[in-house]
């Protein structure tokens, strides 16, 4: 007969008598044993329209990839960082992490790092020669009429 009654006990409490404590929830993330968020992506993938509907094994898998490639982006920067004798990575550090690893610069290929900078590289051709060093000592002074001169 009093139905709504009966039922209010049972639905907050989830059926327990006399609320004793109240147990702690488990986030997917530590099931997963993972640091990212897997319910915030998975909230962004079902908004994001990407498909009609999204499986539930979708945003730990993704969270998961997303959380390798952060750890291996992070650990050669940090190398990077800790060879340029600093403690602390920039964005210079992410740069030269990215583009001197093969794998990650061939995903990151048409990306711009703001404030990454370039990677150092001369042109061979512009560097000076050094066949006067090597070369005997006949040769030597016909190199130095061969020289413009620049100096006087």
């Amino acid at each position: 007969m009093d139905s709504a009654a009966g039922g209010k006990g049972k639905k907050g409490a989830a059926g327990r008598k006399g609320g004793g404590p109240k147990k702690k929830s488990v986030t997917r993330s530590v099931k997963a044993g993972l640091q990212f968020p897997v319910g915030r992506i998975g909230r962004f993938l079902k908004k994001g329209r990407y498909a009609q509907r999204v499986g539930s094994g979708a945003p730990v898998y993704l969270a998961a990839v997303l959380e390798y490639l952060a750890a291996e982006v992070l650990e050669l920067a940090g190398n990077a960082a800790r060879d340029n004798k600093k403690s602390r990575i920039i964005p210079r550090h992410v740069l030269l992490a990215v583009r001197n690893d093969d794998e990650l610069g061939k995903l990151l290929a048409g990306v711009t790092i703001a404030h990454g900078g370039v990677l150092p590289n001369i042109n061979p051709i512009l560097l000076p020669k050094k066949t006067a060093e090597k070369a005997p000592k006949e040769a030597k002074p016909s190199t130095k009429a061969a020289k413009s001169p620049k100096k006087a």
